[in-house]
């Protein structure tokens, strides 16, 4: 069976639930792929995952989620849902706090279900799912809308009232 570890380098990751958050955000992607396979989450901070964005992508700032998938992923037809890749291990995800609670406060959400909702888009990453021209971002976020209704939380792309 898989595994879903979860690394905590914020303490106040563990106080959000982040063990909880991931194995459920895994548990519900892993399924829909209809796949087995093994998946580490980091919680950080914003200073954490500033140097991380700088050395793997030149960004020196902070965001919300990184992801490192195990495998180097195939091609796909636009819109296509990608291949899904034969590992035992899927990769690897940082999540930073202080901007994940500042976007859940900004975008009137949950902080559990933004951060549910960005762990299952890190997990889709790992996976081969991607968001570089319309076509894979609409079937990434369709995918994304399935995997969160069955787990009680509403469509992330719809606009909220303030």
């Amino acid at each position: 069976m898989a595994e879903i570890d979860t690394v905590i380098e914020d303490d106040r990751w563990g106080a959000a639930g982040l063990e909880a958050l991931a194995e459920r955000a895994g548990r519900a992607v892993l399924d829909w792929l209809g796949m087995d396979a093994d998946i580490v989450v980091m919680g950080c901070d914003d200073a954490r995952i500033a140097d991380l964005n700088a050395d793997f992508r030149g960004k020196p700032q902070p965001t919300n989620v990184l992801s490192w998938p195990a495998v180097e992923h195939v091609a796909h037809t636009p819109g296509a849902h990608p291949p899904r890749p034969d590992t035992e291990e899927l990769g690897d995800i940082a999540i930073a706090y202080e901007t994940c609670a500042a976007e859940a406060q900004a975008q009137h959400k949950r902080f559990d279900a933004h951060v549910t909702h960005l762990l299952v888009h890190a997990i889709l990453h790992l996976a081969g799912y991607d968001h570089l021209n319309d076509a894979d971002a609409k079937t990434m976020e369709d995918a994304e809308r399935a995997i969160l209704g069955p787990l009680g939380i509403e469509d992330p792309y719809l606009e909220k009232e303030t």
